[in-house]
C-alpha cells in the first residue's frame, strides 16, 4: 500500500510505499530534498508536516527536539507515512539540477588499479545504464560493512554503464580497508544512485575554478571531462593538491587535457615536495596555488571544491578574501571517521553545504 505525499512549496507529489521513508521515496522519484547524514542525526532533512499522519522513526533527540516533534516537524530520512500527507520543506529549486531518479544497480568489478600509494581506482560495470550529473555520488554495499558507503563518480555521464571510483585507504575504515585488501576483479556489488547536489551550474556565467585534494579529485575529474566533451567554451582551471609526486595521481591525464584544450589549465601543487627534487611545480597547499595563480583576485568565477574538510575550509577562506561569495562557491566535503564524519555542523560561512 502506498500514500501520496505533497511537497510544498514546489507542489510536487510522490508516492511513498509502506515502510519507505519520505526521503528515499523522493530521491527515487527524482525529487530532491535537502539531506546530509541520511540516518537521523544531522537535522538537514527536517520538514514540517502540514497534514496527515507521520511516524517519526528513529530520529535522534538532538536532531529533532521534543518541542519540534510537538510542532509537527520530522526528519525525512527517518519518517514514514500512515496516510496521505502534505509537508513543507526548505527547497531551493536549481534550474541546472536534472533530477535523475535514484535506482538500484548490480555492478561487476571490472578492474582495480593503484592510482597512488594510498588511493585505488575501482572500475565497475553496471547491469544497465545510470543517468547522472557529473559531480554526483553513489551509495555502495560492501560485504561485512554495516550500511552503505558513499563514493563520488569519477567517470563522465557519457559512460553511463560504467562506474569509476577513487578510494583512499582510511586507517580503521571498514569500507576502504575492504576495497583495498579484499575486493577483487569479478566480484558482484549492489549500489544505488545517483545522489547529491554537487554539479556544474551551467546556466550561471563565469569561468570555472576546480580545487581538489586527495581522492577528492574524483568529482572534479568527472566534471572537467564532461565539460570538455560538451565543448564548453568557458575557461576551466583545475588545481590538484597532494603531499608528494607519488600521491599526485592522474597527472598525465590532466597534462594531456591541458595540451589539447586551449580553455583548460592544470595546476598541480605539492605541500611536502622536499624529497621530490625534480619537482618544478608549485610548492605549498592547493589553495595557495590558486591564490598565486589569480593574484588573490577571483571575482567573476565560479568555484567547485572537493576534498577533506581542512582543504575545503582553507579554500573557502582564500576565495572569499578574493571576492567570491556563497553564490559563487560549491563544494563536496570528503568526510570519514578520521576526518570527523560525526561532525555534521554547517559551515559558519555558508547557509548551505
Amino acid at each position: 500500500m502506498s500514500h501520496t505525499v505533497t511537497i510544498e512549496p514546489i507542489g510536487e507529489q510522490i508516492e511513498v510505499e509502506e515502510g519507505q521513508t519520505i526521503l528515499a521515496a523522493a530521491l527515487r522519484q527524482g525529487v530532491w530534498l535537502p539531506f546530509a547524514c541520511g540516518h537521523g542525526t544531522c537535522a538537514t532533512c527536517k520538514v514540517q508536516v502540514l497534514e496527515g499522519d507521520v511516524e517519526i522513526g528513529d530520529a535522534s533527540p538532538f536532531a529533532l527536539m521534543d518541542v519540534e516533534r510537538g510542532e509537527g516537524k520530522v526528519l525525512a530520512c527517518c519518517a514514514t507515512v500512515e496516510s496521505d500527507v502534505t509537508i513543507e520543506a526548505d527547497i531551493d529549486v536549481d534550474p541546472d539540477f536534472e533530477g535523475c531518479p535514484v535506482e538500484d544497480y548490480v555492478a561487476t568489478v571490472a578492474d582495480i588499479v593503484d592510482l597512488s600509494p594510498s588511493i585505488k581506482g575501482v572500475h565497475l560495470k553496471l547491469d544497465r545504464p545510470m543517468k547522472f550529473q557529473a559531480g554526483q555520488y553513489i551509495n555502495i554495499e560492501l560485504p561485512g560493512v554495516g550500511g552503505p558507503r558513499a563514493f563520488s563518480l569519477a567517470n563522465p555521464p557519457s559512460k553511463p554503464d560504467e562506474v569509476e571510483l577513487h578510494v583512499r585507504l582510511v586507517e580503521g575504515g571498514a569500507a576502504t580497508t575492504y576495497i583495498h585488501e579484499q575486493l577483487k576483479t569479478g566480484d558482484e556489488l549492489h549500489l544505488s544512485g545517483p545522489y547529491g547536489q554537487f554539479f556544474v551550474r551551467s546556466s550561471q556565467p563565469g569561468d570555472l575554478i576546480f580545487i581538489a585534494g586527495g581522492s577528492g579529485l574524483s568529482s572534479p575529474q568527472s566534471m572537467v571531462l564532461d565539460l570538455l566533451e560538451k565543448s564548453d567554451d568557458r575557461k576551466i582551471i583545475l588545481f590538484q593538491g597532494a603531499r608528494n609526486v607519488a600521491e599526485l595521481y592522474n597527472r598525465e591525464l590532466f597534462e594531456n587535457l591541458d595540451r589539447n584544450h586551449e580553455n583548460f589549465t592544470y595546476v598541480p601543487a605539492l605541500n611536502q615536495a622536499e624529497e621530490d627534487k625534480g619537482w618544478q611545480g608549485f610548492h605549498g597547499f592547493v589553495h595557495d596555488a590558486a591564490k598565486e595563480y589569480f593574484g588573490g583576485r577571483f571575482a567573476g568565477h565560479k568555484a567547485y571544491l572537493c576534498g577533506p574538510p581542512p582543504m575545503i575550509d582553507a579554500a573557502i577562506t582564500t576565495l572569499m578574501r578574493g571576492r567570491l561569495f556563497e553564490r559563487d562557491i560549491f563544494m563536496e566535503k570528503f568526510l570519514t571517521a578520521a576526518d570527523g564524519a560525526e561532525d555534521t555542523q554547517r559551515s559558519a560561512l555558508f547557509k548551505k553545504i
